[in-house]
């Protein structure tokens, strides 16, 4: 699984739910991420431009991609998706040295 940070923006809909009820995100968006093939490894409310960030798992960019889609389609929030590279994993590559093939 690959790792994607989502930097969310509650929608006035979204502001309203969470303000009726705190637990609407992990009740809702939460489980919304698990039924379409994600896993929300952990989430932290921002104070800023964005309101959360989200950092899940999803199978592949495709996957995260359609997570995205989905949660702006429910009109309560407006995800930005980034996909996320291990350090380890791009020190290894960087390490290697091979080239990409251009």
């Amino acid at each position: 699984m690959a790792y994607y940070l989502q930097l969310v923006v509650l929608t006035d809909k979204g502001r309203k739910n969470f303000d009726d009820n705190p637990d609407w995100i992990r009740e809702e968006l939460d489980k919304e991420i698990e039924l379409l093939g994600g896993k929300v490894v952990t989430q932290y409310a921002l104070l800023g431009q964005y309101d959360f960030i989200n950092i899940i798992e999803a199978p592949s960019d495709e996957a995260a991609a359609r997570i995205a889609i989905k949660l702006s389609a429910t009109g309560t929030v407006s995800p930005t998706t980034l996909a996320a590279i291990p350090l380890e994993n791009l020190v290894k590559t960087l390490k290697s040295g091979s080239r990409p093939e251009w």
